[in-house]
């Protein structure tokens, strides 16, 4: 007994020690990383900016500043990450600051959610535009270059290409996964309603290709989105319009050679070479250390978010201007789902409908930017955030920023506004609803042997049973209220677009449209980025260019974030291979089918992923 008893107790004392040591070197490992986020940003006069293409541009603020390298310290992926924002904005201060010698492009696009749009790469490719404006050079290089890359890069007056490198730039294309023959192996049965020809958002469960009328409208809006990359391409590199699209056609894969024959490239050089060129640039000839340089990322931090004039302060982080005049943006980001979560991705509609609404009654906010960068999704979710907007209207401007994708439910919160900007590349419109009903009918019975009885006290009472197909009855009721819906949007877009409501029936359709196309039409009203609208909401409100910012959602709190780490840490990064990519597409996919979680069952959505590939 005195052996056990012993024994027990050093156990215990073990288990005790180990606990305490455990949490004080966790404490140390996070006052390390506090640590190394306080780090004063040092900048050498003569550096070049770094703009690395592999960080993720998003539009909403970065949730986890700060735990990248913590995620990476536990194990995690350590996902890099950029806000569109605040890109532009370095670029911007970068022009007028002395200690900036030029900007340097690297890295490979690699778009995760709705980030590194072309909408989004648009506005950065401007920035671009404009600092090279300034007299200052711009290099890049590229080694296997998709068409992303490339669309950025090829602002640059000096642009290079590994000599065993490539660009890979065939056009877009749009690819479809279609589930209708899988769900009659496993018997599962689909049932739809919906309004609008083009509504193709229901297709992937109901057909096992593209319809006329899908095939239709997807080739229109890659046509202009293309049309628009390539002649944007072609004027930066001087080049005859329409010859980009020949090279592409007559060579496929452009190899390095060919390339720089086609004038598609300055030069073909290798890595060293780049590198000591920019040791000379930055007066390091022959020198070990690396040529003059600071990050985009780190650079960002010595600009303030206010105002129209995006400047350089100090050597650290910016404070905020008067809290008496403020603009509010309010990022509208991923799919519009029901409820008030906190998951990154998504719009939780009675969050965002609650920013919204403490924003309209915060008197020291003058107006308000609505960015969105949504396919859609629940009607109600977007019903609630829409009237918020048109309360929010009737006290201060508002004013919409369409990003890469604003269709469906993501027009359907944008349409009521002062004004609607919009990326010739975004895509939007898309004015139609849909429900979508599973049973399980098949599979359960005859590949589980399950069986299912009911009894009720009506005729409708088990409306929402999954166990068997919807009766005509009972579609008909859930088509009416489709129909209803329908009815409701043509009628909001009639009449916050002062448009007539036959020409808004004859547009929407479930349609989708790029952004030229939707200027044309009406739905928007102006070409332009996210500057340009918070520009337009400054002179509304009367503020000059001297505001403040605020952000919403708004940064997690550092215990979130840490949560947040550990989750990417627990994630497994995925194949980047062929194969690996197919199963992350489809397994994203069928993981969506959890946002459907409209309370009647209805949706405002794009088709159910509209990738450009």
């Amino acid at each position: 007994m005195k052996n056990f008893f012993t024994s027990f107790f050093a156990t215990l004392a073990a288990l005790l020690v180990f606990i305490v040591g455990g949490t004080v070197v966790m404490f140390l490992l996070l006052g390390a990383i506090a640590a190394m986020g306080e780090k004063p940003v040092v900048l050498q006069k003569g550096s070049y900016l770094v703009l690395d293409l592999s960080a993720n541009i998003q539009d909403t603020p970065i949730q986890n500043e700060g735990l990248e390298d913590f995620a990476e310290a536990v194990g995690g992926t350590g996902a890099h990450v950029l806000q569109t924002r605040e890109v532009t904005r370095a670029l911007t201060a970068a022009a007028t600051d002395s200690d900036i010698a030029g900007v340097y492009i690297t890295g490979q696009v690699s778009p995760m959610g709705y980030g590194s749009g072309f909408a989004a790469l648009k506005e950065v490719r401007e920035a671009l535009l404009a600092f090279k404006a300034s007299g200052k050079p711009v290099k890049a290089f590229l080694n296997y270059a998709t068409t992303r890359d490339y669309y950025v890069a090829s602002v640059a007056g000096d642009l290079s290409l590994d000599p065993y490198g490539a660009l890979v730039v065939p056009g877009l294309a749009s690819q479809p996964m279609f589930y209708a023959g899988a769900f009659e192996k496993f018997g599962i049965g689909v049932q739809v309603t919906r309004v609008g020809k083009y509504k193709s958002a229901v297709e992937p469960y109901t057909r096992k290709d593209m319809s006329p009328e899908s095939r239709a409208q997807t080739q229109q809006l890659i046509n202009d989105i293309w049309g628009d990359l390539t002649g944007t391409i072609e004027q930066a590199r001087k080049l005859p319009a329409g010859s980009l699209q020949r090279a592409v056609d007559a060579e496929g894969i452009i190899r390095a050679e060919a390339a720089k024959a086609l004038k598609l490239v300055d030069r073909t050089a290798y890595p060293d070479e780049v590198f000591a060129e920019l040791k000379a640039a930055t007066g390091r000839t022959g020198a070990r250390e690396k040529f003059k340089q600071i990050a985009l990322k780190d650079y960002a931090k010595l600009v303030a978010g206010d105002g129209l004039v995006a400047k350089r302060g100090g050597t650290g982080k910016i404070e905020l201007g008067a809290s008496g005049r403020k603009i509010a943006i309010v990022y509208a980001e991923g799919e519009i789902v029901d409820g008030d979560g906190n998951d990154d991705g998504l719009v939780w509609g009675d969050r965002l409908a609650r920013d919204l609404r403490e924003l309209r009654q915060d008197d020291s906010v003058k107006a308000i930017v609505l960015r969105v960068n949504s396919p859609g999704g629940s009607v109600s979710a977007s019903e609630a955030i829409q009237r918020e907007v048109r309360l929010a209207q009737k006290e201060k401007p508002v004013v919409v920023s369409m990003g890469t994708v604003a269709a469906s439910g993501g027009y359907w919160i944008a349409t009521y506004s002062d004004r609607i900007f919009a990326e010739p590349t975004t895509i939007t419109g898309s004015i139609g609803v849909f429900g979508l009903l599973f049973n399980v009918q098949g599979l359960a019975n005859d590949k589980l042997g399950l069986t299912f009885d009911t009894v009720k006290t009506g005729k409708f009472a088990d409306l929402g049973t999954i166990t068997r197909p919807k009766t005509e009855a009972e579609l008909a009721i859930i088509q009416q209220s489709v129909d209803w819906v329908y009815d409701q949007f043509i009628g909001k877009v009639a009449e916050s677009r002062k448009l007539n409501r036959a020409a808004v029936q004859e547009i929407a359709q479930g349609r989708v449209w790029s952004g030229v196309e939707a200027k044309r039409l009406g739905l928007v009203d102006e070409l332009g980025g996210l500057d340009a609208a918070i520009k337009f909401a400054a002179d509304k409100a009367k503020l000059g260019g001297s505001f403040r910012v605020v952000e919403y959602p708004r940064k997690k709190q550092f215990g979130e974030a840490l949560a947040a780490a550990f989750e990417n840490k627990r994630r497994e990064k995925g194949a980047s291979g062929p194969l690996g990519i197919f199963v992350r597409e489809a397994l994203g996919e069928i993981r969506a089918l959890d946002r459907f979680n409209d309370p009647r069952g209805l949706y405002a959505r794009l088709p159910f992923e509209l990738r450009l590939k």
